[in-house]
């Protein structure tokens, strides 16, 4: 058993350095590696605060400070909301079955979010607590989240699946500390992924023009102001009908009438649904199916720039043969991507499946300065700085005409 005095001492001591630091006191490696272990005594420190909290309100003690709900005390405590306080008391109550993971928090290797996005999936997935600790180790919070719901989502089969979808759709909206309004909600892939191709197309056209106008305004804003116009209607009287749905099904389990192990049926961007309905939807004008018969589509190619309509189709599918649709090939990004050749154009790239991937705006710009400094692109390519706004180039003014004479007197000959 530990001695608290020894605890209370070093937390003295830690808090009275902590008091005067300075950062321009210190070399940028050491700043380093301050940032990298002071993350890890923060993680350890809000682990030990979540689990003595936890204890003193399974004794009652909190009783004895006069606050009678325990999520307002440990929200007091820690400077959150009751109902993130709440939430962190059961993420203690549900590491009691997780102890690898209560190690590893108390270790400082993962944050309490991470602890509790892994209780929550080894609460449905028995078994899998080590495989998703690696994740949480190895990246942040976003890459467990991902990797834990992939591994949800094929544990549960696909019929059963759909129906906890719909069942969990949702929408509700409240007012903030400005008066803007703030809404939350959740759709089935099948409705939800056509509303925010409509929004995203939208926001992507909103955003070039004010870029080409300028601008620089944030991405999201943009996504504000799509998101309004498709409400009243806007988006319908500016833009043709294009595909807003994509399902990937193999063509044995489409001709079966359902799927065998290992046969996809998805959608792109969304999460894998019955034959029975992607049948229903392929009814549907605004949608592309693609039925994947083992073709190897890294075969289209076409040289130049321009793409063809079976390499674009092939090129928002995502990796062979997972198809999980795009994502910035460096920040895994889904928002505002643009296509960028890995091999230059200027020095005759292909635009072909094995060349041209997703980047979004502020990686494709600095992807294109690298190439620039590496002298890809050719001596008259200029600096491009991420998420600079390109001016175009004015045209020269006509030279004037020259002034007309007066006629003389007695007129022209």
């Amino acid at each position: 058993m530990g001695d608290p005095r020894l605890l209370l001492e070093a937390i003295g001591v830690l808090r009275e350095e902590l008091k005067g630091f300075e950062p321009s006191c210190y070399s940028p490696a050491d700043c380093t590696w301050l940032a990298e272990e002071l993350a890890r005594v923060e993680k350890a420190c809000a682990a030990a605060r979540l689990l003595a909290g936890a204890r003193a309100v399974a004794c009652d003690a909190h009783r004895k400070a006069g606050v009678a709900d325990p999520a307002r005390w440990v929200a007091r405590q820690a400077g959150t909301t009751r109902r993130q306080a709440r939430d962190a008391l059961a993420t203690a109550a549900s590491l009691e079955g997780c102890r690898a993971t209560r190690d590893a928090l108390l270790a400082g290797e993962v944050s309490i979010l991470q602890a509790a996005e892994i209780t929550k999936a080894v609460a449905e997935l028995p078994g899998e607590e080590a495989a998703l600790l690696e994740a949480a180790k190895a990246g942040d919070l976003t890459t467990l989240r991902d990797e834990a719901r992939e591994r949800r989502l094929a544990s549960i089969p696909v019929t059963a699946l759909h129906r906890r979808q719909v069942a969990s759709r949702r929408f509700r909206h409240w007012h903030d500390g400005l008066g803007m309004v703030c809404f939350d909600g959740a759709l089935p892939p099948e409705t939800g992924i056509p509303f925010i191709t409509r929004v995203e197309r939208l926001a992507q056209r909103l955003w070039r023009g004010a870029k080409h106008d300028g601008a620089q305004e944030p991405f999201q804003r943009h996504a504000a102001d799509a998101l309004c116009a498709i409400s009243g209607g806007g988006e319908a009287a500016t833009s043709p009908p294009r595909t807003e749905l994509v399902i990937v099904c193999d063509l044995h389990a489409w001709r079966r009438g359902h799927a065998h192990p290992g046969e996809p049926c998805h959608l792109i961007g969304g999460s894998p649904i019955p034959v029975a309905l992607a049948k229903e939807l392929s009814h549907d004008a605004f949608l592309k199916a693609v039925l994947h018969d083992g073709v190897d589509i890294q075969r289209i190619c076409h040289i130049g720039r321009k793409y063809t309509a079976h390499l674009r189709t092939a090129l928002d599918l995502g990796p062979v043969p997972d198809f999980t649709g795009k994502a910035c090939a460096e920040c895994k990004s889904t928002v505002g991507l643009e296509r960028d050749h890995e091999v230059p154009v200027a020095r005759t790239g292909r635009s072909s499946i094995s060349n041209v991937v997703s980047r979004c705006h502020r990686c494709h710009a600095e992807k294109t300065e690298r190439d620039r400094l590496a002298g890809l692109l050719g001596r008259k390519a200029r600096a491009r700085a991420p998420g600079a706004q390109t001016q175009r180039a004015k045209k020269p003014a006509s030279r004037p005409l020259p002034a007309r004479r007066a006629p003389p007197p007695g007129g022209w000959p």
